[in-house]
């Protein structure tokens, strides 16, 4: 159970699943089909956790409707990550997407499971997530960014922070936050499977062969890193933890700068910086 703090050794197991998360979202980055690849390697993770789950005990049965509710929401998560980035920039959507879930967790939490932050996390939790919204700054005017793109990216940013305070909540409960991890995937990614194959049957077919081991690599990021994510909600706050995983824009940032090559300006390493800032003032705190 959180105890209201967060100590240095869960700080760096949430900075390591933020290392793990950012180095998936570099694998969708660099793909040709984003949509197909974030299909793809929910699929992995799916197909890892159903292995996985008959070496594990069962979560507590109190935690199984927050299992199912969990699944239910990332499917609709999913879903929604497809059609705002159908319509517009990933450059766009993903800074709306994972800026503002944090923010949202951390007004909730109070009213919803009574954790409350003091002053000095509070202000950590906003710097996070203002340096993750002020590279919307970086990349405004550029590509295509409709108002759909953008409603959808909100409504993601709902569907986000109610899974994180499901999660957070259900972790707690399971008595075996891996074992939960591996459920919910376990149960989420076969309808995305399903309505990937029956929208994009032959694209699929084709993507699929061509990047599935790099799709398998990313789903065994993903189930680790959100497997670490939930064990560190069970030993401190939900909205501090959840704040502390978007530094995953930190470690994206420096994948795209030294292995992806990209050039940003000044303005992306300003925004990681803000980042920084926020992920010190937690500690410290």
């Amino acid at each position: 159970m959180s105890t209201g703090v967060m100590s240095t050794g869960v700080m760096l197991v949430v900075l390591f699943a933020a290392i793990l998360h950012a180095s998936w979202n570099a694998l969708v980055k660099a793909s040709p089909d984003k949509i197909l690849d974030i299909v793809f390697v929910t699929g992995s993770a799916g197909v890892i956790c159903a292995i996985a789950v008959p070496f594990l005990p069962l979560p507590n049965a109190a935690s199984w409707p927050y299992i199912v509710a969990s699944a239910l929401v990332h499917i609709v998560y999913f879903l929604l990550i497809g059609a705002a980035y159908r319509g517009g920039d990933m450059s766009h959507a993903y800074p709306l997407m994972r800026g503002a879930p944090p923010l949202l967790v951390a007004i909730a939490s109070l009213p919803l499971i009574g954790e409350r932050l003091t002053a000095g996390e509070w202000f950590g939790v906003v710097l996070i997530c203002g340096g993750i919204l002020g590279l919307l700054l970086v990349n405004h005017g550029s590509g295509r960014n409709p108002a759909r793109t953008t409603r959808l990216a909100l409504i993601n940013a709902v569907m986000i922070a109610i899974y994180t305070l499901i999660d957070g909540t259900g972790a707690r409960l399971s008595g075996h936050s891996a074992s939960y991890t591996m459920w919910m995937f376990a149960l989420a990614a076969p309808p995305v499977l399903i309505w990937a194959l029956a929208r994009h049957r032959v694209a699929a077919q084709a993507h699929f062969r061509e990047r599935w081991y790099l799709m398998s690599i990313g789903g065994a990021c993903t189930v680790a890193a959100y497997a670490l994510v939930l064990w560190a909600m069970t030993r401190a706050p939900i909205a501090m933890v959840a704040a502390l995983r978007e530094s995953a824009i930190l470690f994206g940032t420096a994948i795209s700068v030294f292995v992806l090559k990209e050039r940003h300006g000044y303005s992306r390493p300003v925004a990681a910086l803000v980042i920084l800032l926020g992920v010190i003032t937690l500690k410290l705190t």
